[in-house]
Order: structure tokens, then C-alpha cells, then sequence
């Protein structure tokens, strides 16, 4: 258990005995520092136990174990022990090209809960599906929107590899296209090799890494 959690686990302990104090003996609240202690107990500790979980909980949402966690997210987590450097999220993941620990929120930082609030609602829509439907095949599983050549750039950009590449360099016009979103990394001919989960039954698969 990290620190964090262990400091909110008290804070939830103590909120709750508290709370059962004032219940049990309503007669504590008579004086000042009664009604204090009641304001504190009542709504304060309860907002700071919330704003503590929901921080807690966010940030470990960003981690990838937490990402392949979903039973339809498993094939994509596969996908990043395939041993074959055409497959885009493969090599990022096995050349620590992202961080192994936060590999899915280091390409997808623009979706669901990290995103704008039409993206939040869509993460929780997930949810709805998840618990409460019947989740989609994962072949069958699409991104909302084009993937932003922003998020390769995060990284990419400037990069020798990126800047001065033969293929990049071969027309003078696709690394102006390429920032501007107009040519998309992920294309057809270019890295449009992902994740492809539909491939798995015929692949073979890296034994390194975590």
C-alpha cells in the first residue's frame, strides 16, 4: 500500500469514528467546540477524504496495469509483447520508447478521464458498458476520433530519427503535413501497424520484459 492510500484509509477510519461519535452522543455538539469538531467531522474530513480518493484514483489510472486491468483490454495489452518491430505499440513498449508503467496514457493522454469533459463522459459511459451491457469484442474496438499526430509528437519531435529520417525527408511537404495533423502517423503505409488484435492467434510473442 503506497502512503498516500494508507493516509487516506486513516482519514476514512477517523472520519467514521467521529461521525459515530456525534451520533451516539449528539450532546457534544452543544458547545462551541462541539459544533466545530461536528462542521469538521460532517463536511470537511468527508470532502477531503473524496478529493483524496478521487486524486489517488486518477493518477492511478494512468498506469497501464490499471488500463489491461478491463477483461476487453486484455488483447491490447498482448499486443505489446508481440515480438515483431512492425507493430507500433510493441516496439514503443518493448524499447521503452514510453514509459513501460504508463504506456497506455503516454500515447492516449487526449482520452476518456485525461481528455476535454465530452471525453470524461465518454469514460464513463464505458463504465455503463463495461457493468452493465455487453462490452464489444475487442476487434471491434475503435477509437472516437483519428488519432492526433500530437500525441506522437510529444515525444518525436525534434528527435534526429523523426527530423532527418529518409522516409520523413522524401518529400519536402510531408513533415509540414505530419505537424499540421494532415498526414497522419498512423495511415495506411506508413505506422498504421498498432495494436491489430484480430492478428494475435498468428504471432509471435517477446518472453521479456514485465
Amino acid at each position: 500500500m503506497t502512503a498516500p492510500a494508507a493516509i487516506l484509509y486513516l482519514l476514512i477510519l477517523l472520519s467514521v469514528s467521529l461521525i459515530a461519535v456525534v451520533f451516539v452522543r449528539p450532546s457534544v455538539t452543544v458547545t462551541r467546540g462541539g459544533k466545530i469538531m461536528a462542521f469538521l467531522v460532517l463536511f470537511f474530513l468527508p470532502v477531503l477524504c473524496a478529493w483524496m480518493g478521487i486524486s489517488s484514483e486518477l493518477d492511478r489510472s494512468k498506469s497501464t496495469a490499471f488500463c489491461l486491468s478491463c477483461h476487453t483490454m486484455e488483447p491490447f495489452g498482448k499486443t505489446l509483447h508481440i515480438d515483431d518491430p512492425s507493430y507500433l505499440a510493441a516496439a514503443h513498449f518493448q524499447n521503452h520508447r514510453v514509459p513501460a508503467d504508463e504506456a497506455c496514457y503516454t500515447c492516449h493522454t487526449n482520452y476518456t478521464m485525461f481528455g476535454t469533459a465530452k471525453d470524461k463522459m465518454r469514460g464513463l459511459r464505458h463504465v455503463y458498458v463495461y457493468y452493465f451491457t455487453t462490452p464489444p469484442p475487442p476487434e471491434k474496438i475503435k477509437l472516437y476520433d483519428p488519432f492526433n499526430n500530437r500525441e506522437c509528437l510529444h515525444c518525436h519531435e525534434g528527435a534526429r530519427s523523426f527530423e532527418q529520417g529518409a522516409v520523413h525527408n522524401s518529400d519536402p511537404e510531408l513533415l509540414p503535413a505530419i505537424r499540421a495533423n494532415k498526414k497522419s502517423c498512423v495511415s495506411s503505409g506508413c505506422h498504421d501497424v498498432v495494436h491489430n488484435v484480430g492478428t494475435l492467434a498468428n504471432v509471435k510473442f517477446w518472453n521479456g520484459g514485465s
